[in-house]
């Protein structure tokens, strides 16, 4: 008689299927995690360098290794297969733990970087290569967050295969971060020019257009920092409007931005853990918009000091910048934004402290051509679409009313359209006449009822 480990229970029965292949490469994986803490140790260089590039070899190598087993082996796409029933994926307790090391590495690379000297050390000959001066903890920190966006990048390609949009919008991200977020950078410090992130921008990136930045990058030798400055001030302020009013935020937030890329990367497999609630919502709102105004108006208050030769704030100039920096740039977006991944999911800093997406949101929300549209009769209410939506949003209820998606939040990664078993929603970039238009329903006035 045939046997078959598909369970038929109609409560589906969770059971771990890792096989031999998988398991090996949870092995490496952990062996490399191993070496990458030997560097600590009071050791030679040479040998300290070895392990470290050991460590991230084997790293890469098994998580490589068990992605490939696994996706070879299964369909394509999400599957709710055990999704809240792994510890991993349904804050359990491998969450926990995993969030208390993210956080913790983070509180470490703000506030104790020298906890790291030994990894940093083991970077220097790399880092003399790359940009012609020692390594320091910043190196080590873009370095590992490069190779998770490439890394879980290939996984999320091989998850979802069979989707050209998720395929090509995750090849943007990790294009944006290895190339203008990582390689560029590094290679203007090379060539003795200030250090610029081309794929930042005002007020992500609020200090780009403080007069004592623009001051610095002006004074540099040759033309590249007026550049540098002329990129910032036209993207920031006339890019991005034209940008989102034809494709929405989802060209930035989805396709560009550093910290878009890792949460669509490494933040897929918390995706549904965002909070749905109205609740959250509120806070969503309460939070990041007071964020944004909080840049704009220390922008100005900047530029005013400066034209007034500082007899605007005297002092308190520098003030302005550094609270913003402790308490949105290292607490929020670093330390609870990554760091809380496994527990609130994959969009904490996006969702609720990013001024960029804010500032984003407003012009989707009110000038964009950008849309969600909804066939409401081909939904049968499963609720794969709200379930991933990592940006809070209830995708379902838009979808049984028929309505239209236009929400200053959604970042346009166009999960909930690939999660649909129905083709029930479609990311358009339409005119804007009839934008809020829902679809044509059948009521039932029109309904007639056969004997």
């Amino acid at each position: 008689m045939p046997t078959s480990d598909q369970s038929l229970a109609i409560g589906y029965n969770y059971q771990d299927q890792t096989d031999l292949l998988q398991k090996a490469g949870l092995t490496l994986f952990t062996v490399g995690l191993l070496l990458l803490l030997l560097p600590s140790l009071p050791i030679e260089a040479a040998l300290r360098q070895g392990l470290l590039w050991s460590g991230i070899c084997l790293s890469l190598l098994g998580l490589g290794l068990y992605f490939g087993q696994t996706y070879r082996k299964s369909h394509p796409g999400v599957r709710n297969n055990g999704v809240w029933l792994r510890g991993s994926t349904s804050r359990g307790n491998i969450a926990w733990v995993t969030a208390v090391g993210l956080t913790g590495f983070y509180i470490i690379l703000y506030w104790f970087p020298f906890l790291l000297e030994g990894q940093i050390r083991a970077l220097d000959t790399f880092s003399q290569w790359l940009r012609g001066k020692p390594a320091d903890h910043w190196l080590l920190y873009g370095t590992f967050y490069t190779l998770a966006i490439l890394l879980m990048g290939v996984r999320a390609m091989l998850k979802y295969r069979h989707s050209p949009y998720q395929v090509i919008r995750t090849i943007s991200v990790m294009f944006f971060q290895l190339g203008l977020a990582y390689l560029i950078p590094y290679t203007l410090q090379k060539l003795n020019e200030p250090e610029f992130y081309f794929s930042y921008f005002w007020p992500l990136k609020y200090d780009y257009l403080f007069p004592g930045t623009v001051s610095y990058l002006i004074n540099e030798p040759g033309a590249l920092g007026v550049f540098m400055i002329f990129w910032t001030a036209v993207i920031s302020l006339v890019g991005v409007p034209i940008l989102t009013y034809f494709f929405g935020k989802r060209w930035y937030c989805s396709w560009v931005c550093g910290c878009g890329g890792l949460a669509e990367t490494a933040g897929d497999p918390y995706r549904q853990l965002s909070n749905k609630s109205r609740a959250a919502w509120q806070w969503e709102v309460a939070i990041i918009y007071p964020v944004l105004g909080f840049i704009v108006l220390t922008t100005l208050l900047l530029w005013l000091n400066s034209i007034m030769g500082g007899g605007l704030l005297g002092s308190l100039s520098n003030g302005f910048a550094q609270t913003y920096g402790f308490f949105i740039g290292a607490i929020f977006s670093g330390v609870i934004g990554v760091g809380f991944y496994p527990i609130m999911g994959s969009r904490v800093w996006c969702r609720f402290g990013c001024p960029m997406a804010a500032y984003l949101g407003l012009l989707q929300k009110h000038f964009s051509r950008f849309r969600i549209t909804t066939n409401g009769g081909q939904c049968i209410s499963c609720g794969n679409c709200s379930t991933y939506c990592e940006m809070g949003i209830d995708v379902r209820w838009y979808a049984q009313q028929g309505q239209p998606i236009i929400r200053s939040s959604c970042v346009g990664c166009g999960m909930c359209a690939t999660v649909c078993p129905r083709g029930v929603l479609n990311l358009e970039n339409g005119p804007r006449e009839g934008r809020y238009q829902p679809t044509t329903l059948i009521s039932p006035e029109n309904l007639r009822i056969l004997d």
